[in-house]
């Protein structure tokens, strides 16, 4: 029996798509299926140009699990690519990163999804003050899928 996966740290998690091929239906073309911590692997290394050790502590694995995932990423994507299959993006076990807030004023603390597209907060959702700072430390939540 293997031992459990270790949970991947995510900067945001990954809404479940399917990329094909134009002008044929799904259900003729093979599907690949590339696992969120994997898309996160191709974006910390390719995208953003991280070395491996960077982006490992980032996700929260050893660099030499960080270089296998993404080995493996690039290969499924050139699959797909070469052979003319959808590329399915779904699967794993994930931690997104939770930034937490704190406002000076009336002490009220929030936590903000790190990703989701809302931005660093402007003022306190329980006060409107300006007076609020990322506090250390991140809590995390967690997500099976």
């Amino acid at each position: 029996m293997p031992r459990p996966r270790k949970h991947r740290h995510l900067m945001s998690e990954p809404q479940p798509a399917i990329y094909k091929p134009v002008g044929v239906p799904l259900r003729d073309v093979d599907c690949v299926v590339l696992l969120p911590e994997e898309l996160e692997a191709l974006r910390l290394a390719d995208l953003e140009g991280h070395y491996q050790e960077q982006a490992a502590g980032q996700m929260g694995v050893s660099r030499s699990t960080f270089q296998r995932t993404v080995i493996e990423a690039r290969r499924k994507v050139a699959q797909a690519l070469v052979e003319g299959m959808a590329l399915q993006i779904k699967g794993a076990t994930v931690r997104v990163r939770l930034v937490r807030w704190r406002c000076d004023d009336c002490r009220h603390n929030w936590d903000v999804q790190h990703g989701s597209g809302q931005g660093e907060p402007e003022v306190c959702p329980a006060c409107g003050s300006d007076a609020i700072h990322q506090r250390q430390g991140q809590r995390r939540r967690h997500r099976r899928h």
